[in-house]
């Protein structure tokens, strides 16, 4: 079981230490982390900012109740929030979860060596999808799987 601790920094910032690891989150975060809940109704693990996209990490067996019926709270969320957003149910096994964080794009295989994630790609473009321009994608699959699981890379081969 994750130990989660959550300390009072200052008015405007609450912190959290998830496996070793301290993220902050700041009034801006939390009330779209709160919007998120009262919106879908969902149970939220966590929540990213990539570039323009909004990550919502949902716990397991939420993600019909994230989405709603014909993807309805997706759409409000975005009309209310003015960004894209992206729902990624977790999951307790690693190779799981990178499925669910890389949804949409396919995979032959995805298979754990140690410390490190080898996934196999379709074809050519898929494969660029998944590392994006100067591995920028990549590194964000890494940093949001390192905050759950203890791994040092993932490869796209």
């Amino acid at each position: 079981m994750q130990k989660i601790i959550f300390n009072l920094c200052n008015r405007d910032e609450i912190s959290t230490k998830v496996n070793s690891m301290k993220t902050k989150y700041d009034t801006e975060l939390l009330s779209i982390m709160n919007l998120f809940e009262k919106t879908t109704r969902a149970r939220l693990k966590d929540c990213f900012i990539n570039r323009e996209r909004l990550v919502f990490i949902i716990q397991p067996d939420q993600l019909r109740k994230a989405l709603g019926k014909q993807n309805e709270n997706v759409k409000k969320l975005e009309a209310a929030l003015n960004r894209k957003i992206k729902i990624v149910e977790f999951s307790p096994d690693i190779l799981i979860f990178i499925k669910n964080l890389m949804y949409p794009l396919r995979m032959i295989s995805i298979q754990q060596d140690k410390d490190t994630i080898i996934i196999k790609g379709p074809d050519s473009k898929t494969k660029g999808l998944m590392i994006g321009a100067k591995a920028q994608n990549l590194r964000n699959y890494e940093e949001i799987t390192q905050k759950y699981f203890e791994i040092k890379e993932i490869k796209v081969i």
